[in-house]
């Protein structure tokens, strides 16, 4: 047995694990206590990890799907080549708009997305459909208006605040917050710290919260605007921050000014004495901050929403400063920018052909994927470490969409239900068996990084994304197998010229083969990778990352430690990824930095924004929503027991077993149900029967499922509640198309009811 240093892979903390191994198992699992920023903490989801490393779904071989709907064992040379042969030929006879590729960069599987991406440049398509896009491109946009590029994402410094406002988010259970139980402790025992939830479920959060605003579900932007527009006519606004930092505020004052606080308070049903208290709370406080997650970001008004929770703290000056919420720097660029205004200055974004869907911040919402491939015109789809079929809205239209694909790739590690649905199945390493990195760098004013190495020999004939996806490219004809020239550079090159040398051949070797610089993570991965320590040949692409980091915020990299000038800097600092095992802090800035990281020309915020103004008139004459359903589902609930879709074996829950359906006590009298009854569950798309939980946290009227159940494990039938039976992708922001997941009508009966009811 022996100890190594790792990560937690699922959630965006990825804390630092030390981990005992033996025999190619987790024996021991416990936080590390050198990690720069979770130090040691760690939650009982990360404790057990032995459940995803080592089940019966893993897959072990390239696999084929065969004529009557079985799979057989192949090579990887077959498959790969048969692949490369189909892509081509589909590119050739259909263009680059047949072709779309589908997940990667899945919790803590970053570095492999890194080069699964080039596989969208060698077929010359943009469309790539995302998890980001299911839950985060409103925001993004939002972003892009306020801070001049979708690129530009803020981060919140809930340690330091004074007073915290957590809004349609549980960070007890799904964390998002560094050292997230411990933090919430420390701010709950301190007299001169305030904590306010907004959210319709009591939860863990909100139990220890000093007010928690209980709203109805989908009512968030009237709370929201009506806490600000408390704020603007008591006077509380920071009118000095607003002139100096800000355009466009006079406009949104006018709207705020004239808004019915009383009526809106209503509709949310909350008190108007708590509400007030939090208006003046927030904006009096000496540094406040706002956390927010998936509550408002997939429900009603979504996207309005995401602009009213960032006024929140522009309007109050809690922007820019220790204790309030910050725009970050990021090693990895996770986010593009695709803003549609650039079609003004002659630059077209590549629309959907059916939906005629433009991409926010680089990437297209699931939500349109199934009609793009029954109308649109898609015929190749290639999926990453992602299980559409059970996490995007609607499983019955992806799968009769799936159906019509003339070519359907998944990469996993696991036999999925998106996987069954594959004409090749390629077997990825476990985020243990291959290097890895922790991508959602997101902090300020410290930046963190840890580059992780594998534990473990990959299972069967498994291999991690940078080969598989290079061995690709060459079957494609893209790239030669080897680079003699580059590779002796970079194995005879001195240390002390910082790859210099190297990295000069690598341009000359793009300036004469101009194809190839798109395919330049995998030329590295073949050249300078294979003269790294350790074989982590998959690192090499953070030579140019940390190459181009250094280079836009050098002092802050020299502030962290890291020494080097303009040349050798990078590679002191790439070094150092190599070579830590807990990881470091890659750079640290001041506070004056975040006026830098704003991309409008002027270097203001912009407060105004059109539709976002529209939409906030609008809600003055919005009425009451008749969904024709009795109750509202919350979809997709953190709990103790549930994570992403990783975990397929069911033992590791300790607990809700079923992932139970949660209702409050009057409504289960109503419908005469009993703790632990089996009902049914049903939308306008579907229903699937559930386990009844009584609990008090809710509110009367709506109810919560978990997410990640639904799974068959070694061809059992589905276990736990499938939520996107439930899901229907028509549902959503008209905009963005983000479904509106956390507001769902249903309907719920006994079995017996709904047994009669079918028969009838």
């Amino acid at each position: 047995m022996h100890t190594e240093k790792t990560a937690c892979i699922l959630c965006s903390r990825n804390c630092g694990l030390s981990v005992d191994i033996e025999g190619g198992k987790f024996i021991k699992i416990k936080g590390d206590e050198a990690h720069p920023t979770s130090k040691g903490y760690i939650c009982q989801k990360a404790a057990r990890l032995e459940h995803y490393q080592n089940h019966d779904d893993r897959l072990k071989h390239p696999l084929k799907r065969q004529a009557d709907g079985s799979y057989a064992q192949v090579s990887w040379d077959q498959a790969l080549s048969e692949i490369a042969s189909r892509l081509q030929a589909i590119k050739k006879e259909s263009g680059a708009d047949a072709f779309a590729f589908c997940g990667g960069g899945g919790q803590g599987n970053h570095l492999g997305m890194l080069y699964g991406q080039q596989l969208l440049k060698a077929m010359g398509s943009r469309y790539i459909y995302s998890a980001l896009a299911q839950e985060k491109t409103q925001d993004f946009w939002i972003n892009g208006r306020l801070f001049g590029k979708q690129s530009c994402h803020t981060t919140e410094d809930v340690e330091h605040a004074d007073y915290v406002l957590f809004i349609g988010c549980n960070p007890f259970q799904s964390h998002g917050i560094p050292n997230a139980r411990d933090t919430l402790k420390e701010i709950k025992k301190d007299p001169h710290r305030t904590m306010v939830v907004i959210d319709p479920r009591k939860t863990e959060t909100a139990k220890q919260a000093d007010i928690h605003l209980q709203l109805h579900p989908g009512t968030d932007a009237f709370l929201l605007s009506a806490i600000l527009a408390i704020i603007v006519r008591e006077g509380l606004h920071d009118r000095k921050f607003l002139d100096q930092h800000c355009s466009g505020f006079d406009e949104l004052e006018k709207e705020l000014l004239t808004l019915p606080v009383e009526e809106y308070v209503k509709r949310a049903d909350v008190p108007m004495d708590d509400v007030l208290r939090v208006a003046r709370g927030f904006a009096n406080a000496q540094t406040a901050c706002v956390r927010i997650d998936l509550g408002i970001q997939q429900t009603l008004h979504c996207a309005l929403n995401g602009y009213l929770e960032k006024l929140l703290y522009l309007v109050t000056g809690n922007f820019g400063i220790k204790g309030g919420n910050n725009l970050h720097t990021l090693l990895i660029p996770l986010f593009g920018n695709s803003d549609e205004r650039r079609t003004v200055e002659g630059k077209k974004l590549r629309l959907t052909r059916h939906h005629k869907m433009m991409p926010i911040a680089g990437v297209y919402p699931p939500n349109i994927l199934p009609d793009e491939i029954e109308h649109g015109g898609l015929r190749a789809l290639w999926v990453d470490s992602s299980n559409p079929m059970m996490t995007y809205a609607d499983t019955a239209a992806y799968g009769r969409a799936f159906d019509k694909l003339e070519l359907l790739v998944v990469v996993d590690i696991a036999l999925t239900e998106t996987a069954r649905k594959a004409h090749y199945i390629l077997p990825a390493a476990s985020q243990f068996e291959k290097w890895e990195a922790s991508g959602f760098n997101l902090e300020f004013p410290e930046n963190f990084f840890q580059l992780r190495k594998p534990l473990f020999a990959s299972y069967g004939e498994s291999l991690p994304e940078p080969e598989i996806y290079t061995r690709l490219l060459v079957k494609m004809g893209l790239i030669p197998k080897r680079f003699p020239i580059l590779e002796r550079i970079a194995a005879l090159e001195p240390k002390a010229t910082g790859h210099q040398l190297f990295m000069g051949a690598l341009a000359a070797t793009f300036s004469r083969n101009k194809s190839w610089a798109r395919f330049g993570a995998s030329i590295l991965y073949r050249t300078l990778g294979k003269t790294l320590p350790e074989a982590a040949a998959a690192a090499a692409i953070f030579l140019p990352l940390a190459m181009q980091y250094t280079s836009q915020h050098r002092d802050a990299v020299l502030r962290a430690g890291w020494m080097g000038n303009r040349f050798t800097l990078a590679a002191s600092l790439f070094r150092a990824i190599l070579t830590q095992r807990s990881g470091i802090i890659i750079s640290k800035h001041e506070f004056k930095d975040v006026w830098s990281l704003i991309k409008n020309k002027d270097g203001r915020i912009h407060l105004h924004i059109d539709e976002m103004l529209l939409d906030l008139k609008a809600l003055r004459t919005e009425s009451l929503p008749d969904t024709g359903y009795p109750f509202i589902l919350m979809a997709g609930e953190r709990r103790s027991y549930n994570a992403n879709q990783i975990y397929r074996d069911p033992t590791w829950r300790k607990v809700d077993k079923d992932g139970a359906m949660r209702m409050h006590p009057s409504d289960a009298q109503g419908l005469d149900m009993a703790d632990g009854e089996r009902v049914i569950c049903q939308s306008n798309t579907g229903q699937i029967e559930v386990t009844i939980e009584i609990d008090d946290s809710v509110r009367p009227g709506m109810v919560t499922l978990p997410h990640g159940y639904g799974m068959s494990y070694k061809g059992s039938p589905p276990i736990g509640p499938q939520l996107n039976i439930l899901t229907s992708s028509s549902h959503c922001d008209p905009f963005s198309k983000t479904p509106y997941h956390k507001y769902v009508p249903v309907n719920i009966f006994k079995t017996q009811t709904a047994l009669l009811c079918s028969n009838a």
